[in-house]
C-alpha cells in the first residue's frame, strides 16, 4: 500500500513537471527572488535561527544560487516542504529548485522528470534507538515500531530492510522532522529512521544526546542533492554549475575570505581565472555575468567552508567528511572542470 501511495504521487508530480514553463532563469530575475525549496526543519541542515533567518548546509545551496544569478545571497524566498509536497512544490512551479534532504533515484530522475543537478551529500539510511533499549544492531529490530517519515525512499528501504531480514515491524508515519523527534523523545515508536545524517542532526538537539545510539547498520545509499524541473537545461546548468564552482573553489583554495581579492586579477591557475570571470566569457554561456561564480563563493564560502560551519565535527552536529571529503582526500566529491 505504501510504495502504490508513493508512486501515485510520482505520477502525478510527473504529469505537472512536464508542464512546468522552461524560462526559469527569466522568472527568478523578474521576482528578485529565488523561490527554493527547503525541509521543514532539519538543524544543520535547514533550520531559523533565532532571528527567524534561514540557515544551514542546504540553506546555503539556495543562497549561492541567488547570489549568482542575482547577486544576492539574501534574495530568497524558502518555501518548507514535506516528504509529500516537496515534488509537487517544484514541479507546479511553486518553487524554482530544491535543495533539502532529497535522494536522487531512478523514478524521481525518469519518471518525475526531474533533473538532480548534483550530489552534495553522500548519505545512508541508519536507525536510532535509546540506549536503555538495550538493542545494538538493526537486526535486533523484530517487532519494533518505528518513527517513518511517509513519501520518502526512507518508507521503502525500511520495508525492503525488514523483509529481506524476516522482520516485522509497526510503523509510525510521520510527515516532518520535528514530528519524529517529538514522537520518539514520548515513547511513541521504539526506533527513528532516516538518513544518518538526519539522526545525528536530531541527536544533537536532544536534552542528553548520550542517552540515544545510532546502530551501526547502514541499510541504503542516499545521494542527496539539489533538483529541477526537467525541460529547462539553461536553469539545470547554472544551479549545477554553481554548486560545482563551491565543490572547485574548495579544491583549488578559493574561499569566502579571499575570492573578491583573487577575482581582481587572474592568477597563475588558469582554471581559477576561468571560474571566477578573469578569463574567457563562461557566464555569458549560460545567461549570467561574469562575476557570478564569485557572488555564488562569496555568499556563504566554499563547499568545505558550508560543510564545517553547518555540520562539521566542530559543530553540534559533529559529521566528519568522510565520503563527502574531496576526491585528493579520498572521499566522492569530484565536480567536472572549469574548461
Amino acid at each position: 500500500m505504501q510504495k502504490s501511495v508513493f508512486f501515485g504521487t510520482i505520477a502525478a508530480a510527473g504529469l505537472l513537471a512536464g508542464m512546468a514553463s522552461a524560462a526559469t532563469l527569466e522568472d527568478v530575475k523578474a521576482r528578485g527572488t529565488l523561490n527554493c525549496g527547503v525541509a521543514t526543519g532539519v538543524p544543520g541542515f535547514a533550520f531559523t535561527d533565532a532571528s527567524g533567518e534561514w540557515d544551514g548546509f542546504d540553506v546555503a545551496v539556495c543562497r549561492a544560487v541567488a547570489a549568482a544569478v542575482l547577486g544576492d545571497g539574501k534574495k530568497v524566498n524558502f518555501v518548507p516542504t514535506t516528504g509529500k509536497t516537496r515534488f509537487t512544490a517544484l514541479a507546479s512551479g511553486e518553487v524554482d529548485m530544491l535543495a533539502r534532504n532529497t535522494t536522487w533515484t531512478y523514478s524521481r530522475d525518469v519518471d518525475l522528470k526531474f533533473t538532480f543537478v548534483g550530489v552534495n551529500y553522500y548519505d545512508g539510511q541508519g536507525f536510532m534507538v535509546r540506549k536503555d533499549l538495550g538493542v545494538t544492531s538493526a537486526k535486533e529490530l523484530d517487532g519494533a515500531t518505528v518513527c517513518i517519515q511517509t513519501g520518502t525512499t526512507t518508507e521503502l528501504n525500511l520495508a525492503d530492510y525488514f523483509r529481506i531480514n524476516g522482520m516485522s515491524y509497526e510503523p509510525v508515519p510521520i510527515e516532518t522532522n520535528a514530528e519524529a523527534q517529538q514522537k520518539y523523545l514520548a515513547n511513541a515508536c521504539d526506533v527513528y529512521t532516516t538518513d544518518a545524517s538526519g539522526l545525528a542532526a536530531t541527536r544533537a538537539t536532544f536534552e542528553t544526546p548520550a542517552d540515544h545510539i545510532i546502530l551501526p547498520e547502514i541499510i541504503s545509499k542516499e545521494p542527496l542533492g539539489p533538483l529541477v524541473r526537467q525541460g529547462d537545461d539553461q536553469w539545470a546548468d547554472i544551479v549545477r554549475w554553481t554548486f560545482n564552482a563551491l565543490v572547485i573553489a574548495e579544491e583549488l583554495g578559493v574561499t569566502s575570505a579571499n575570492v573578491v581579492e583573487m577575482s581582481k586579477a587572474p592568477t597563475n591557475n588558469p582554471e581559477i581565472n576561468r571560474m571566477l570571470g578573469t578569463e574567457g566569457e563562461y557566464g555569458a554561456m549560460m545567461g549570467l555575468d561574469k562575476e557570478w561564480a564569485v557572488k555564488a563563493i562569496a555568499a556563504g564560502g566554499n563547499y568545505g567552508e558550508i560543510f564545517e560551519r553547518n555540520i562539521g565535527e566542530k559543530t553540534p552536529i559533529g559529521l566528519a567528511r568522510g565520503l563527502n571529503a574531496q576526491w585528493t582526500q579520498g572521499g566522492l566529491l569530484y565536480a567536472p572542470p572549469f574548461r
